[in-house]
């Protein structure tokens, strides 16, 4: 019997790391879930997983801090024998006016969104270039492509994603291991319930395909990023997003 294939995803507690992870497991992948404050939804997913016969462990881990990420990494490594693909899905937001951007919350965010992707992707990498073989999934934003009023900081991390993955992907190809980015849409999860009915209802008008993504659009793209079939797309920055025009 072989081994199962093993996918660390961070943030993935709640909204779409946590349907990452459900489908992952559903497709026969051990799960390294990583989560950092949301221990009891982390716990559940856990549950929800072993119920229907697959493997998770859980890894607290601050995707900024460096120390923390290798450790984790280590962690499920030595666990699972190997990570054979990573999503990198942990991010934060925020809405401010661009003169009220602090110091610190710039840094945190490129510290979660950014630096977090790059130290999960300098770890995961080192194991995957023994190996010759490897997926690394980004999650960024259709912000990071367009640009969000109101979010400049958010947006300028995401951005940051794109351009971690192309260089990249040029990096570790001759590796075998592929590196692509998804840039999700609007997608109903907690981060976008903030928004009041009208401008739930303006952004439903403005997407061609009439309706909110939901997490379940993510995963299922991840997943074939993650597939044999996908094995010569790399460096791409693939917009899951019904077509909006960003101009909302």
């Amino acid at each position: 019997m072989s081994k199962r294939k093993t996918v660390l995803i961070t943030g993935a507690s709640r909204g779409i790391g946590r349907v990452c992870a459900l489908r992952f497991a559903e497709k026969g992948y051990s799960v390294a879930a990583n989560y950092l404050n949301s221990a009891d939804a982390a716990l559940s997913l856990k549950a929800e997983i072993e119920a229907k016969g697959g493997e998770c462990g859980l890894f607290r881990a601050d995707v900024a801090d460096p120390e923390a990420v290798r450790e984790m990494v280590a962690g499920a490594n030595g666990r699972f024998g190997g990570i054979d693909v990573l999503v990198n899905n942990a991010g934060i937001a925020q809405q401010k006016f661009f003169d009220e951007i602090t110091d610190t919350d710039y840094d945190r965010m490129f510290g979660v969104n950014a630096k977090g992707s790059f130290n999960c992707a300098r770890e995961v990498s080192k194991i995957m270039l023994r190996n010759h073989s490897g997926r690394i999934i980004n999650i960024s934003s259709m912000w990071g492509t367009v640009g969000g009023s109101m979010e400049v900081h958010y947006s300028a991390s995401k951005a940051a994603v794109i351009g971690l993955t192309k260089a990249l992907a040029r990096e570790l190809g001759p590796s075998g291991i592929t590196v692509n980015c998804i840039a999700p849409g609007v997608i109903d999860t907690d981060m976008n319930r903030s928004h009041s009915d009208e401008t739930v209802r303006a952004l439903i008008e403005s997407t061609p395909m009439m309706r909110l993504g939901t997490p379940d659009d993510i995963a299922y793209l991840a997943l074939f990023l993650a597939s044999d079939e996908a094995g010569f797309i790399t460096a791409q920055v693939i917009g899951a997003d019904g077509g909006i025009c960003g101009c909302v």
